[in-house]
């Protein structure tokens, strides 16, 4: 089992920045891809960014340009730099894991609130 804690969320004004971390503990090494998911009030959960362990990224359109995710596979710790953040980017944002061979995101952090002020 993996446990996912994120963290680094809050209030900002529309045009800054933050920066999420998501740590995990227990069988970290049985970890493939890590990403960000959100979910805006009266929404559906959307993926935001993925990383696999080989690096490779996927993103939202709706982000791209301005989040940057990464990661430090010695710690399996994933991270989501937030620049140029707008109003419609408040939402929770959840931290995932998936194990090798899986094919889909088999952990789930409780979320972090995002809120971006106009």
């Amino acid at each position: 089992q993996v446990q996912l804690v994120e963290s680094g969320g809050g209030l900002v004004q529309a045009g800054g920045s933050l920066r999420l971390s998501c740590v995990p503990s227990g069988n970290i090494f049985s970890i493939d891809v890590m990403g960000w998911y959100r979910q805006a009030p009266e929404k559906q959960r959307e993926l935001v960014a993925r990383i696999s362990s080989g690096s490779m990224t996927k993103y939202a359109d709706s982000v791209k340009g301005r989040f940057t995710i990464s990661r430090d596979n010695a710690k399996n710790t994933a991270y989501l730099q937030m620049n140029s953040l707008k109003p419609e980017d408040t939402a929770v944002y959840y931290c995932a894991a998936g194990r090798y061979g899986s094919g889909t995101m088999d952990y789930w952090g409780k979320g972090t609130l995002v809120t971006v002020s106009s």
